[in-house]
């Protein structure tokens, strides 16, 4: 919403407050017709300053995500983050009887938010900086075997690094040496002097 609109709806809605204030039970006729026409005018202004879609889900990441009917905040996507981290906690053992709470809570409890996301990064220095070479995994081994298959390839990079992401990012591995190349025209490192 621009500052036009906002300055004018905000007079709109400010001169139905006072219609609200002045309304009495014999107010005439032609006073209500009045006041239909300047919600009418607010409405409007409402509609030409809404631009995106109303929200589908409570889920402050995904307002425009698929809808989970049985999801606390609605969104499929962080019901199936968290279901996810609730089968792999559990492994095929048997669960604990969870404490029920006993009245719900309007920005739910710790155990309903999704649990972070384990990934490894394979990452390849291209002269100038680090950038993703493959696809994240989730799996350290199947990372390595992947960088190890890059290395062996027709074009290797310099250097690759495997990057753990949980969280924040730390750097576990790295395999060659990154060179920073300076970018000159016809490979001359000292330009012309």
């Amino acid at each position: 919403m621009n500052h036009a609109q906002l300055t004018t709806l905000g007079r709109a809605l400010r001169l139905l407050g006072d219609h609200g204030d002045e309304l009495t039970a014999d107010t005439p006729d032609a006073r209500l017709h009045e006041i239909k026409a300047d919600l009418r005018r607010a409405l409007d202004l409402v509609e030409e300053s809404a631009v995106s879609k109303a929200p589908t889900t409570r889920c402050p990441e995904h307002p425009q995500g698929p809808v989970d009917k049985s999801a606390p905040d609605l969104c499929l996507l962080c019901e199936t983050r968290r279901r996810a981290a609730r089968r792999s906690e559990y492994q095929g053992r048997p669960s604990a009887a969870e404490p029920v709470a006993t009245a719900p809570s309007r920005y739910g409890v710790r155990a309903d938010r999704p649990q972070p996301q384990q990934r490894w990064l394979p990452e390849s220095w291209n002269g100038q900086e680090w950038q993703l070479c493959g696809t994240p995994r989730r799996d350290r081994r199947e990372a390595e075997t992947y960088l190890a298959a890059q290395r062996r390839s027709s074009r290797p990079a310099m250097a690759y690094r495997l990057v753990h992401e949980f969280t924040d990012y730390e750097v576990l591995r790295v395999w060659g040496t990154p060179v920073h190349v300076p970018i000159e025209p016809m490979n001359n490192p000292l330009g012309d002097l």
